[in-house]
This record gives C-alpha cells, sequence and structure tokens, in this order.
C-alpha cells in the first residue's frame, strides 16, 4: 500500500530524498573533519551552509575529539545559547560571539 501526501508527485519525492541525502552525507562530513582536527568548530559556526543549518550547535561542539555534552553545554550556558539551538537559527552576532569564545580556548 503506497500512501501519497496531496499534491506531491513522485519526481517531487525523488528530488526530496535526494536532498536529504544530500544534506546527511555533507553533514557526516562535517563531523569527520571535526573530529579528525581539519576543520575548526569556530570555523564551521561562522560558515552558512544549507547543508548544515539543522545541525545543532551542541552537535558541532561535541563533534570535535575531547569534546562531549556537558562540556558543549558549558560553553553554550557562557554565551546564553540554548544546548538544541541550531546553526541556521544563530544570528550573525551569536556566531561571532561563539566563534570568539571557541577561538579563545583554543588559544589556551
Amino acid at each position: 500500500m503506497i500512501i501519497r501526501s496531496a499534491g506531491t508527485s513522485p519526481q517531487q519525492r525523488l528530488l526530496a530524498l535526494d536532498r536529504a541525502n544530500h544534506v546527511r552525507v555533507a553533514r557526516a562530513e562535517v563531523k569527520r573533519q571535526l573530529r579528525g582536527g581539519e576543520v575548526k568548530a569556530a570555523e564551521t559556526i561562522l560558515r552558512n551552509s544549507h547543508d548544515t543549518d539543522t545541525m545543532t550547535v551542541t552537535e558541532v561542539l561535541s563533534s570535535q575529539r575531547g569534546w562531549g555534552p556537558t562540556r558543549a553545554a558549558r560553553i553554550l550556558g557562557s554565551v546564553s545559547l540554548s544546548e538544541g539551538k541550531t546553526l541556521g537559527s544563530l544570528t550573525e552576532r551569536q556566531r561571532r560571539m561563539l566563534a570568539a569564545v571557541l577561538s579563545i580556548g583554543e588559544s589556551k
């Protein structure tokens, strides 16, 4: 039994599935790069990408080697951001503030 949404053609569903797969692959690559130290969390937060807009800031921070949910929550608390905040919902000011705090932490 195939259930179809009203007004959704098979081509639209295939395009949506393709887009979702592309986003999953892109997010996995960002996490791999963070874990490997190839890219810094501050760079990821400052970069505007539609592929990572739905990632939470906690997810980005926790993907780094040596970071977990507690450390991420402590950093987010210091800049008054919710743990569920997504990259796409950050304002430019919030992005810069968080990146600055992370950069200061890296230089220590």
